[in-house]
């Protein structure tokens, strides 16, 4: 997800954008520039790689000026290289874009042959030579030249643009693409997020879908879709840069795995009161009882629905259906109109949830999000939100942010379940071992030199297996995605009653095979799995619940987790799968916070 800042003032500001794309690199990017107006020309700077080579650059030779764009890119079209890096300069204009340009083909085709000239591969650059073109058509007001663009463009996206001609002034836009207008002392900014804005801006406003803005360095003013002024709400930036630090870990992925039982604890908190009372919020969303319940979600977010899945029908009774986001809006689904849509997005911003809650909501479906960024697109636009109390997470992979929105699941299961008085004895045995989940955690993190024991050992393997029965499987599926992408070996998870239905073919002699075993219904039928995997050569890694290991004495290594009821036994067997990611890749000597090809958010389709 590339990342934009964009700040005007009475002095120099290139320190301010340098220090903001810094800010923006958990969001992965592989080529970052800037671009200011000073001494009456358009100067930029491009560099591969990371931000550090840009700043190199800088000192060496810096471009100063009191107005700016930077830009951190992650590629989509054209390759990895400086001429696709931006800012895009056209003429008299440069710009820094988000997003997709859908038609930039057709454009790009009918600007070469009015001889004008590209540069790059990238959809951007037609928003710059757009822009140039109808400020070389004369003198026209700088609101209607953005509604012309505007008007050619589709798309998702998000851009700032830098006018030669303009030297206070910057013009921002967005459509489906986050985007954000922050007021400091002495200057006005924009940015992606408020972590773009965190140390520059004390006060941020949200643009909405469709608008645009003229930003000077003493005014702004905000336009809608049809050009008419608008007013957007602005709120306190409570965004402290200081977060934005390691502190004493290596990584931030380490630092956000450790934080789990403070992030657990606070999205408890937020949930239930100390004496175990259900929220304002947990209340309203349970007032009216839903004859179903659809998850819209992309990735770990997916695989939290997929574990809640279980919790809802098991104790509530109520039908879920869980959507891989991107799919549902394009197979035209059946939408239950006396139903509820809950979407889940760590960002709020993921584009491919965005879409698919908008799509649900057009049939008057009642919406709710779980998200992690207040003030977010998706939060703005559901009808309720439940908020993880998880702070900012950096790290590419989720950690802190998906444990959270377990925490928020499980507890809409048990107000679904109490509000239709069912499943009581074991709502009683849930909610009593509720607040006793940091504590749980914090043990299981006590494991981490054991873990990196068991991840040296699989540092030279090309390909795992994660088995799990009932909630642990989406949980195999999640420990499987969190070692691929930061480890880049090769990892699948199954259910283990899928074993002899063809995974098995996949097992060869010393393969590893991480089975999360419960204290539960399912350990039996697990076990017999697991020693047909054993006779064919398998190495076996058990991550147990405290009890349950008792039944099996033939693993290769076995991780005992703190047990407290089963529902809950998913929330803390997270930890051992994240912390064996991480220590595999830490291993590996792979980009931890920042692998490749990966973004924070997907904000394009």
């Amino acid at each position: 997800m590339c990342g934009i800042i964009g700040v005007t003032s009475l002095s120099d500001i290139q320190d301010h954008i340098l220090s903001s794309l810094k800010r923006l690199e958990y969001r992965g990017y592989d080529s970052s520039g800037i671009a200011t107006i000073s001494n009456d020309k358009l100067n930029f700077c491009k560099s591969e790689g990371k931000i550090k080579n840009l700043s190199d650059k800088l000192i060496n030779s810096p471009i100063g000026g009191s107005i700016g764009i930077g830009h951190t890119r992650w590629a989509t079209h054209g390759n990895v290289s400086e001429v696709n890096a931006h800012p895009h300069i056209a003429g008299n204009v440069a710009i820094v874009h988000n997003g997709i340009i859908e038609n930039f083909q057709e454009i790009r085709n009918r600007l070469e042959a009015k001889g004008r000239k590209f540069l790059s591969q990238t959809d951007s650059e037609v928003i710059a030579h757009l822009f140039d073109t109808y400020l070389s058509d004369g003198d026209i007001p700088l609101e209607h030249i953005t509604m012309n663009v505007l008007n050619e463009l589709e798309g998702a996206y998000a851009f700032v643009v830098l006018l030669l001609n303009y030297p206070d002034t910057l013009i921002a836009a967005r459509n489906a693409s986050p985007l954000a207008i922050g007021e400091g002392d002495g200057l006005f900014s924009i940015g992606s997020d408020a972590i773009a804005l965190a140390g520059i801006s004390s006060r941020i406003t949200f643009l909405d879908d469709g608008d645009f803005a003229i930003v000077k360095n003493s005014s702004v003013q905000i336009y809608d879709f049809s050009g008419e002024k608008v007013t957007r709400e602005t709120k306190l930036n409570s965004m402290d840069p200081a977060i934005i630090s390691k502190g004493n870990y290596r990584h931030f992925m380490e630092k956000e795995i450790h934080e789990q039982p403070e992030t657990i604890s606070h999205t408890i908190s937020e949930m239930y009161n100390a004496k175990g009372e259900m929220s304002e919020k947990l209340n309203e969303i349970t007032k009216n009882n839903p004859n179903s319940i659809t998850f819209l979600a992309a990735g770990t977010s997916y695989y939290a629905g997929l574990i809640a899945k279980y919790w809802i029908e098991s104790l509530s009774k109520i039908p879920v259906n869980v959507e891989i986001a991107s799919e549902y809006r394009y197979r035209e689904p059946f939408v239950d109109p006396k139903g509820l849509i809950i979407s889940i997005s760590q960002s709020g911003e993921s584009i491919d949830t965005l879409m698919a809650m908008r799509y649900a909501k057009q049939f008057g479906v009642r919406s709710i999000s779980i998200v992690n960024n207040i003030g977010s697109t998706i939060d703005r636009e559901a009808d309720f939100s439940l908020y993880t109390r998880a702070g900012v997470e950096i790290a590419v992979a989720s950690t802190k942010a998906f444990t959270a929105q377990l925490i928020v699941l499980l507890s809409l299961a048990i107000a679904l379940a109490e509000k239709n008085k069912l499943s009581i004895s074991k709502i009683k045995q849930i909610k009593s071992n509720l607040f006793k989940i940091p504590g749980a955690v914090a043990k299981a993190l006590n494991l981490e030199s054991k873990i990196i024991e068991v991840a040296n050992t699989i540092t030279k393997c090309k390909s795992c297996l994660y088995l799990g029965r009932g909630p642990l499987y989406p949980l195999s599926l999640e420990g499987a995605l969190k070692l691929k992408e930061i480890s880049y070996i090769h990892a699948e998870g199954f259910s283990a009653g899928e074993m002899k239905h063809g995974p098995i073919a996949l097992i060869e002699e010393d393969l590893p095979v991480i089975s999360l075993l419960g204290n539960d219904q399912h350990s039996t039928k697990t076990i017999s799995n697991l020693r047909e995997a054993l006779a064919r050569g398998a190495k076996l890694i058990i991550i147990a619940d405290e009890g349950s290991e008792n039944k099996i004495d033939f693993a290769h290594e076995i991780l005992r987790m703190p047990f407290l009821h089963k529902a809950i036994t998913p929330i803390i067997c997270s930890i051992p799968i994240q912390m064996l990611a991480y220590h595999t890749a830490v291993a590996k000597g792979t980009d931890v916070d920042q692998p490749k090809n990966l973004a924070k958010s997907v904000t394009v389709e």
